[in-house]
């Protein structure tokens, strides 16, 4: 394997060699009040844990199952509510990125770019994304093989970009299923970047409501512990204080009253995977 990289934003660090951290926050910003009171409700949680966050924030969810879904509050007024809510509580932050055109100017803001599942294969999306010179984080497609995710980081890596992570998010399991294949995670570390698993998107059901996604919530915390297990650089949730009235996603998000417990076992399980295999977590 690859000698494993690093990729530092702000005072948060991603290594599979490191202690776990983690990017969370809602699926949505539904609205700058809600989505405050939730940012500061995780930043105290993981301080009081002593335990790496970044707040991830989408202004514009571009692949809602139909039309009639909200989208959120698009990208120039959530783009400047999120750089005050940067200054005021001091926290990095993850946006999601959708055209080529939306880089640079999400790039002002962001420390780290986000390219979705569905779009990374989008070449000119990953060099917009890359350009900028920020951390980029890919998910992969539910539909890619992992060890093609090479093919990403060689796209990335043509633009002079080395802050890169990828992060396994599920694989399409016949229609409206998605399954984890754990062996996912050891190949895409095997290229020595950064590696994230997100628990909660990979148990959704796509389109299982007809007109939304579903997804089985319980499954959300044993897939996390099967992940850390295996030493990864962080891992990705998101969470809603109350799931089943979120506007987006609400049945693979967690409950925000959940987190703290959540967080604390995912850290357990990380320092004793790595006492075991010799590391230093």
């Amino acid at each position: 394997m690859k000698k494993q990289n690093k990729v530092t934003v702000k005072n948060v660090e991603f290594c599979n060699d490191s202690p776990i951290a983690y990017i969370a926050g809602p699926c949505v910003i539904e609205s700058e009040k809600s989505y405050y009171d939730e940012a500061v409700k995780l930043k105290k949680i993981f301080a009081e844990l002593k335990t790496q966050f970044v707040l991830k924030a989408s202004f514009d969810k571009a692949n809602r199952t139909s039309y009639k879904a909200f989208r959120g509050l698009g990208m120039q007024r959530a783009l400047d509510f999120l750089k005050e809510l940067k200054n005021r509580l001091g926290l990095p932050v993850l946006i999601d990125v959708h055209e080529p055109i939306q880089a640079e100017r999400v790039a002002e803001v962001a420390d780290i770019l986000q390219v979705p599942a569905f779009l990374c294969r989008q070449t000119d999306l990953l060099f917009a994304c890359a350009d900028t010179g920020k951390a980029v984080n890919v998910k992969k497609g539910q539909f890619l093989a992992p060890w093609d995710t090479e093919n990403i980081i060689l796209k990335l890596e043509s633009r002079g970009n080395k802050n890169i992570m990828l992060t396994e998010r599920g694989s399409s399991f016949g229609y409206g299923n998605l399954v984890v294949d754990m062996r996912s995670l050891e190949i895409m570390k095997s290229f020595g970047y950064p590696v994230i698993f997100d628990c909660t998107h990979s148990v959704q059901k796509p389109g299982a409501l007809g007109s939304a996604t579903g997804g089985d919530r319980e499954f959300i915390i044993p897939l996390a512990k099967a992940a850390a297990v295996l030493e990864i650089a962080g891992l990705f949730f998101e969470a809603h204080p109350n799931p089943d009235e979120a506007l987006s996603d609400g049945p693979n998000s967690i409950k925000l009253n959940d987190v703290k417990k959540m967080i604390k076992d995912i850290n357990s399980v990380d320092r004793l995977a790595s006492a075991l295999s010799g590391g230093k977590k």
